[in-house]
């Protein structure tokens, strides 16, 4: 992986940059969206409520999505061609964190979402969906700091 390069940044440095700038955007994200966005689901009610839970999904999908692939393919090679000063260890943690935030977004997310787009717009489901979502805040916010120590040693010249 050390050969290559993109625009003269050589691949090595260009995914772990790659991986810093999606996780740390999606750091910034989760946050918002645990503390902002989620909770306030429960100030709508209504026919109002399924429909602006499913323009919710329209919407953040495209913004969420390109970093998730971004961080997924980054993480991927940065597990299987480690850098010098990462190790294979934190690596894989890396690449655990990311499936960790992925089945949780499957998995819990990704359903309770449907249900406030389909009939079950309830305090009892926004509870739930702001809850489990601690999961993928606290994930994030470790692979957000992972990944840029990750950058740190991964790029400073070797003795």
């Amino acid at each position: 992986m050390n050969d290559l390069a993109i625009a003269g940044m050589p691949l090595r440095e260009a995914v772990l940059l790659a991986q810093a700038v999606a996780s740390g955007a999606m750091c910034g994200l989760i946050w918002f969206v645990q503390v902002v966005h989620y909770p306030m689901f429960a100030a709508i009610s209504g026919e109002r409520s399924r429909d602006y839970a499913i323009e919710n999904q329209q919407r953040t999908t495209p913004v969420v999505l390109p970093f998730m692939l971004v961080e997924l393919v980054a993480a991927t090679a940065i597990a299987v061609w480690p850098p010098a000063g990462v190790g294979r260890g934190a690596a894989i943690a890396g690449l655990g964190l990311v499936a960790v935030i992925w089945l949780s977004t499957f998995l819990l997310q990704v359903p309770l979402h449907a249900k406030l787009a389909g009939e079950d717009h309830s305090a009892g489901v926004v509870d739930r969906l702001v809850r489990s979502n601690w999961i993928r805040t606290v994930a994030w916010t470790a692979r957000a700091v992972l990944a840029a120590w990750m950058l740190r040693v991964g790029t400073s010249p070797t003795p």
